[in-house]
């Protein structure tokens, strides 16, 4: 697998990104020239230079040192909402496939219920409650993105619990537990891993949009939703307020959404691009 995903552009570009990123985030204290908190009046609103690279915000601060830091904000927010809403949906999932009846048909109703619900208006709805921030949004990425998760999963159960070496894990008598954990769930983790792949992309552009209505990341915070949204006050004097936390945005959405169909041609050939030129 690996040397697949190094013969593919797509996978090798969206990877390399991806790694660079974790880098800039884990490493966010050495890499950043300044305090992205500390304001600096004298420099308010300056284009960028050689002491400032990316330029000033409104309030003199470093944008270059912001957008590292806003790196290590979107990354961290991103895998807690992909990873819990992985391990309700695959929990979900595998556990209405393989036991079905009754118990399946509760789930998947609940599965239809959440999935009507849309995130901005949950969000909107928790944030009234519990005021904004980013403990609201992730409740409610968490609460609505589980379902696309479990309906994969209990699709891949369905079909895999009919194989001869779950039904002799049954003859042997192993729990339910068991075999879901032992058997069903590292085998049906291929699909889940691409869908997870791509969905942190859509993540992190819908927390930054979250962040740019102003119910997301709070001031002072260092977020690149948050960034736009105080730059678009200044785009006619100070452009680059704007350009580079767009383009760090939409960067990082391109590499996951490169690295996670890239995997998902080398998974599963059947959705491969076809090539249709004569």
């Amino acid at each position: 697998m690996i040397k697949d995903i190094m013969k593919s552009k797509k996978a090798a570009t969206g990877l390399l990104i991806m790694i660079l990123l974790v880098i800039t985030a884990i490493f966010a204290p050495i890499l950043s020239p300044c305090d992205p908190y500390q304001p600096n009046i004298e420099h308010r609103l300056q284009g960028p230079s050689g002491e400032f690279p990316f330029g000033n915000d409104y309030l003199g601060r470093c944008v270059f040192s912001r957008i590292i830091y806003g790196s290590r904000l979107s990354l961290k927010v991103a895998f807690i909402i992909v990873f819990l809403q992985v391990l309700i949906g695959l929990s979900m999932g595998a556990v209405s496939g393989y036991i079905g009846g009754m118990v399946d048909g509760l789930i998947m109703r609940l599965v239809d219920v959440f999935m009507a619900l849309p995130s901005l208006v949950l969000a909107l709805v928790l944030v009234a409650l519990t005021g904004p921030g980013l403990y609201g949004i992730t409740a409610a990425m968490c609460v609505t993105g589980w379902t696309e998760y479990a309906r994969v999963a209990r699709g891949d159960v369905l079909a895999l619990k009919e194989k001869e070496f779950i039904k002799s894990a049954k003859a042997f008598g192993f729990s339910t537990p068991y075999i879901l954990i032992r058997h069903i769930i590292p085998n049906i983790m291929a699909p889940i891993l691409v869908l997870a792949t791509l969905s942190a992309g859509f993540t992190i552009l819908l927390v930054a949009a979250f962040s740019f209505i102003g119910i997301g990341a709070q001031p002072p915070e260092a977020d690149w939703g948050s960034m736009l949204s105080e730059g678009r006050s200044f785009m006619r004097m100070a452009p680059h307020l704007t350009v580079f936390p767009g383009m760090a945005i939409m960067v990082t959405t391109l590499s996951f959404y490169l690295f996670g169909d890239a995997l998902r041609d080398i998974m599963d050939p059947r959705y491969k691009t076809r090539d249709i030129t004569p």
